[in-house]
C-alpha cells in the first residue's frame, strides 16, 4: 500500500538537495523556475535529469524549448530561489539576476555556483511530472562559491573548508 501523499512529502523534506534555478529560452519564450528535483544520470555522455510538474506555469515554455540550463545556487542566494519559485513575473525574475546566453541559447545565471547548459534529449511522463533528460553542452563553475541546500523545508548554506 502506498503511503499518503502528505507522508511522502514530509519524508522527502528530510532528503537534502541542491537548490537550482532552471532556465530556458527559445521558440516557447524565456522562463525559469526553482527546482531541487535535479540529479546526475551519467557522465558518458554527461547527462542530468530535471523533474518538471506539468501543472507548473512554466511548463508550456519548457515543453516548446529543447534547451535548458541548470544553475546551482550558492550560499547566500536564497532570495534568488524565492524569486524564481514564487509568483514574480518572468521578466522581473530575469531583471533581478545577472545572466548571459549560453551556447544552447538558455540563460546562464552569472553568480551560480555551477551552471550546466543542456539540450533536452528525452522526456518521460511519470505521474504529475515530466522527467527531462538533459545532455550537457557546456558548464561553468565558480571556484569561490559555496553551496545552498534545501533540507527540512529550510535553506542551509554549505561551506567548503
Amino acid at each position: 500500500m502506498l503511503p499518503p501523499k502528505e507522508n511522502f512529502r514530509d519524508a522527502m523534506s528530510r532528503l537534502g538537495a541542491a537548490v537550482n534555478i532552471v532556465t530556458t529560452d527559445g521558440p516557447g519564450g524565456r522562463a525559469g523556475f526553482t527546482a531541487t528535483a535535479v540529479c546526475s544520470v551519467t557522465d558518458d555522455p554527461p547527462t542530468l535529469l530535471v523533474c518538471l510538474n506539468r501543472g507548473a506555469s512554466v511548463y508550456p515554455v519548457f515543453s516548446a524549448n529543447d534547451v535548458l540550463c541548470v544553475n546551482a545556487l550558492g550560499a547566500g542566494q536564497q532570495s534568488i530561489s524565492g524569486l524564481f519559485g514564487g509568483k514574480t513575473p518572468m521578466a522581473d525574475r530575469f531583471a533581478a539576476v545577472s545572466w548571459h546566453t549560453g551556447v544552447t541559447g538558455a540563460p546562464v545565471v552569472d553568480d551560480a555556483a555551477v551552471s550546466f547548459d543542456c539540450r533536452v534529449v528525452r522526456r518521460a511522463e511519470v505521474g504529475s511530472h515530466d522527467v527531462l533528460f538533459c545532455e550537457v553542452q557546456s558548464l561553468a563553475t565558480r571556484a569561490e562559491a559555496h553551496g545552498l541546500v534545501y533540507f527540512g523545508r529550510q535553506y542551509h548554506d554549505v561551506r567548503a573548508t
